[in-house]
């Protein structure tokens, strides 16, 4: 297992550290509702320093990301940020990723920590243009910084105005006593704050500091487990959950990040796919009664028919209910559509609904 940078310091705070991709990561410090309501009504902290980070620079690009990628980059100005995705050659994703321009030719990609290797290998196999590549993903760290009260909380910590780094900006500034640091409002737990990416050499330094100025806002170190409740309440797909090789873009509901203005990888049959729609596409739906949805719990109609399969599912602490993600055969896919979710020998009664499901 590898360890992140402050690896010492979650120790020090008793959290409970599990392997994940590759990582000894930790998932808990307190329980998960506290540290779910912590970040949705105060401020929290989760270490996420697994994530990979590619650069991508030089004359070619930007060709390349556009021909990789499935939403257009050359929307993106310096200081902004894109959600995208890495589409396969049969009608999967390799992975959801987010695209920074940093300065004209030079680009970040930031990509999920599980596919980090799968990643890599799938852009140096397309790249046949020249563009120049560096993984930089061992070297730097990245904290979040989320909660309503990130901006006040944070604000003494940088001469940038934290308030008007909009959402899906960045600004590469000091923090924490730390030069050229990426301060970046791309989270992902739907309650505010920032992204802070920088050297793991830098990491403990900006750590102390932004519990030094949090400490009179209730700031907490907050788990993975947290963070996968936060983006569920907004419906925020988890690559290996919600989205995969097999699930594709258009029936994952990411049309929205899937532009036809330019070729990409498959991008002729998800054209296609996406005029004629897909036989199955992924909701958010909420229990009716008690109960708990779990991954690769069967959904089935008013009847009993088997009409989709849960990909992510939890009790959610903001809204005292079961929801989850899932895929449905078309014919459920309207909003209200009422549906059965098989808990061990239960036929629980749900209904799809409008995502998010947590409203601020």
């Amino acid at each position: 297992m590898k360890k992140i940078a402050l690896h010492s310091i979650h120790e020090a705070l008793n959290a409970k550290m599990v392997p994940f991709a590759g990582y000894l990561m930790p998932v808990q410090y307190e329980g998960v509702t506290v540290e779910h309501q912590t970040v949705r009504e105060g401020i929290g902290v989760f270490d996420v320093s697994h994530m990979g980070e590619f650069i991508i620079e030089g004359p070619m690009a930007l060709e390349l990301i556009q021909s990789i990628s499935s939403n257009d980059a050359s929307k993106l100005t310096i200081g902004k940020a894109q959600y995208s995705c890495l589409p396969n050659d049969i009608g999967g994703i390799v992975d959801d990723l987010i695209i920074y321009k940093l300065k004209e030719e030079s680009y970040l990609l930031v990509v999920n920590a599980s596919n980090i290797e799968k990643d890599w290998d799938w852009i140096v196999s397309k790249n046949s243009i020249g563009a120049e590549l560096i993984n930089r993903s061992d070297d730097y760290s990245l904290l979040a910084i989320q909660g309503p009260k990130a901006v006040v909380a944070m604000q003494s910590l940088s001469s940038e105005d934290l308030s008007e780094i909009d959402f899906y900006n960045f600004k590469i500034s000091d923090f924490a006593g730390v030069n050229d640091v990426i301060i970046s409002a791309t989270g992902y737990t739907g309650s505010g704050g920032f992204e802070i990416y920088c050297k793991n050499s830098e990491a403990k330094q900006i750590w102390e500091r932004v519990f030094e100025a949090g400490n009179l806002h209730g700031i907490k170190p907050i788990g993975l487990a947290a963070r996968d409740t936060l983006r569920l309440e907004m419906g925020y797909c988890l690559y290996g959950n919600d989205i995969n090789d097999e699930t594709s873009p258009i029936e994952a509901g990411l049309g929205w990040v899937t532009k036809f203005s330019k070729s990409f990888t498959n991008s002729e049959a998800l054209e296609i796919q996406k005029k004629r729609g897909t036989e199955r596409c992924l909701v958010g739906f909420e229990l009716l009664e008690r109960g708990i949805p779990r991954k690769d719990y069967r959904i089935e109609d008013s009847v009993g028919n088997e009409i989709g399969i849960v990909t992510s599912g939890t009790m959610a602490p903001s809204l005292g209910k079961g929801i989850g993600l899932g895929y449905v055969s078309s014919d459920f896919k309207t909003v209200g559509s009422d549906i059965r979710v098989a808990i061990r020998k239960h036929k629980v009664s749900a209904k799809v609904v409008k995502l998010p499901f947590y409203k601020k």
